[in-house]
């Protein structure tokens, strides 16, 4: 597993630079073609495809506590409910969803969509294990547990912990499947249904955030995954609700681009150029830093990938700050890498995005960027 796990985050970066090549031409042909025709559909084809296997590398990067993450602290009670909808319409009808909430919940501190991914997984377990109709129950509550409780209960860790617990009254596993269960690609789907990445990724979301999670099955008596997050001392943060994506603004700043991927560059130049904004490009450090220097305008953001050749994208973006106190800087990478993430927890003050994204992404967190204070 720990092998695995170095292999994705080795691959992550190059894949996930092809993937954002395939991905953001397929969308910039897509605005060039008229929606009636038989190429539309195939182009959207190919970014479906695209965005299907940047999952996969996520899940990949989740398992092996290699993605980047920006924890909040959370009501779990809330974080919970807001996605009740969304995990009605992925199991189905015909399995009854029930939610009950521990009353006085302690606030944990995790990424939200880092929730959103364990509870998505585990839902499509139980899905999968019930045979026609059947029912499926979300819990939380606050549990303690001491030294003398751990002695005795192997896997368990004395502490304060906030239970997240996904229950079903499906098939069931054997003692021999529970064994094997949070090891990337294995699986009891049939060829074609799923990966066996969906429990590697929660245990390694559970890992990344100091937790620790237990499966309690006998065949044909159901399923019970319990998911410990640790206890943050401190109010939860008010979250934004979800509502409809609005396409997001261009503008009319400048920007330097700094990539040493000469496609991702050119693709990149043109999905910016097309919101608006002036681009300045860099396929190195050193350019970008002779570029500044004879440029007359003003610059207004970096937009930079963390690994590059001679220095890395941060300490490009402090050579930069040293004369243009006013320069906001964004980066972007296909994997966490430890110069702007500890243990792929973001740094603070630290604006990034994730290799591939799509124009709406780009654009939506390059105009965040500018217009933050």
């Amino acid at each position: 597993m720990e092998a695995v796990g170095r292999l994705a985050g080795g691959v992550a970066h190059d894949f996930n630079n092809m993937l954002g090549v395939i991905l953001g031409y397929a969308e910039l042909a897509l605005g060039e073609v008229d929606s009636d025709t038989p190429l539309f559909d195939d182009l959207q084809e190919i970014c479906k495809a695209a965005e299907r296997s940047a999952d996969l590398t996520r899940q990949l990067l989740a398992f092996a506590r290699k993605q980047i993450i920006v924890p909040k602290v959370i009501d779990l009670n809330k974080t919970v409910a807001g996605m009740l909808k969304m995990l009605g319409r992925l199991i189905g009808e015909d399995i009854d969803l029930a939610w009950l909430p521990g009353a006085d919940l302690w606030s944990v501190k995790v990424d939200p969509a880092q929730i959103d991914q364990i509870l998505a997984n585990l839902s499509v377990n139980a899905r999968d294990a019930i045979s026609g109709v059947g029912k499926m129950i979300i819990e939380t509550g606050n549990v303690v547990f001491d030294e003398e409780y751990c002695a005795d209960h192997v896997g368990f860790i004395p502490g304060e912990y906030v239970l997240l617990t996904v229950s079903d009254d499906g098939c069931g596993m054997d003692k021999k499947t529970q064994n094997n269960l949070f090891e990337p690609f294995f699986t009891t789907k049939g060829e074609g249904h799923g990966t066996g990445l969906g429990l590697s990724t929660v245990y390694g979301i559970v890992k990344q955030n100091n937790g620790f999670i237990n499966v309690y099955s006998e065949p044909g008596e159901g399923t019970t995954f319990r998911v410990y997050l640790a206890r943050h001392a401190g109010a939860a943060e008010s979250m934004p609700e979800a509502g409809l994506v609005k396409p997001a603004a261009g503008g009319h700043e400048t920007i330097l681009l700094v990539e040493d991927e000469a496609t991702i560059l050119d693709m990149t130049k043109r999905i910016l150029e097309a919101q608006g904004y002036i681009v300045l490009v860099a396929s190195t450090p050193d350019e970008a830093l002779r570029l500044v220097e004879v440029y007359s305008g003003e610059i207004h953001l970096l937009l930079s990938d963390v690994v590059l050749p001679e220095m890395n994208g941060l300490d490009l973006a402090k050579k930069l700050l040293a004369h243009h106190a006013d320069l906001k800087s964004l980066f972007m990478s296909g994997y966490t890498a430890n110069v702007i993430a500890r243990r792929g927890i973001l740094d603070a003050g630290v604006n990034f995005i994730q290799k591939p994204f799509t124009r709406q992404d780009l654009a939506a967190k390059v105009r965040e960027v500018l217009d933050s204070k």
